[in-house]
């Protein structure tokens, strides 16, 4: 029987994509949002590749969310196999200008959801010696991120956090994958509004989400440590390397300026 796969911000963007490869793989899913839409969706998929589609609806970002998530999923009687932290936002802007609650927020999504979650659902899978977990992280986990410096330091979070479980986990049965996408044609610039940014304006090599989900399901599969798509991102995330941080950080910033700068 195929792995059942629980995926956070399933709505849109990559997480709908992982979520149409998984049913599209015969996997039974449970899907957490927010939205009322995801209902159509879990319907669409359970349909097309007739396969369980359980929803969960939650803000994950209140800090109670994650813990009625795990129970709610106990309650349905659903065994978590692979679980996939993809819910996530950015804010673009000056730190000092922007909504210090908003930014608060996106910590508890990004980083305290994902540790929540991963924290709950984990001792199952070590247990059962079988499981695995999909962190999405992203390119900006390599560099600092002025104009998005916190969205950036919580992927570098997801980034150390998986890398270091996934050296803990070797041997158990259970592996973790960061999946670190570079800029992806999905609604994740208008929702962060930076669609003014040199870095948006400048679209050439935008990956689809499609091909994003693909190769962060088939590294899951894998369990491959870290999954970097696309080998123009791939390029990029090792040539920081080569960088002082302080010169990144101001190549990250002029590109991350509104077009006009």
């Amino acid at each position: 029987m195929a792995e059942t796969a629980l995926i956070t911000g399933a709505s849109g963007g990559i997480g709908l994509e992982l979520a149409k490869v998984f049913a599209s793989k015969g996997h039974p899913l449970v899907l957490v949002a927010r939205s009322e839409a995801l209902r159509s969706t879990a319907a669409e998929l359970a349909a097309t590749h007739k396969v369980r589609c359980e929803v969960i609806l939650q803000d994950l970002t209140e800090p109670g969310a994650a813990q009625a998530t795990f129970e709610e999923a106990a309650r349905l009687g659903v065994q978590v196999d692979i679980l996939v932290n993809n819910a996530g936002f950015a804010t673009y802007g000056y730190f000092t200008d922007l909504d210090l609650q908003k930014e608060l927020n996106l910590i508890q999504l990004n980083i305290a959801a994902l540790v929540h979650l991963s924290g709950l659902f984990l001792p199952g899978m070590k247990a059962r010696r079988a499981g695995r977990i999909l962190n999405i992280a992203s390119t900006a986990a390599f560099v600092p991120g002025p104009l998005m410096a916190t969205y950036y330091a919580s992927k570098a979070f997801v980034l150390s956090w998986t890398e270091a479980l996934a050296t803990e986990m070797r041997g158990s049965g259970v592996t973790l994958t960061c999946l670190c996408p570079g800029p992806t044609a999905t609604g994740f610039q208008t929702r962060a509004a930076m669609t003014d940014s040199k870095l948006v304006q400048n679209r050439d090599g935008l990956m689809t989400a499609e091909a994003v989900a693909l190769a962060g399901y088939e590294g899951t599969m894998r369990g491959t440590d870290i999954v970097i798509p696309g080998g123009r991102n791939r390029i990029t995330a090792f040539a920081t390397r080569l960088f002082p941080r302080a010169q990144l950080a101001r190549t990250v910033m002029n590109a991350q300026e509104k077009t006009g700068h």
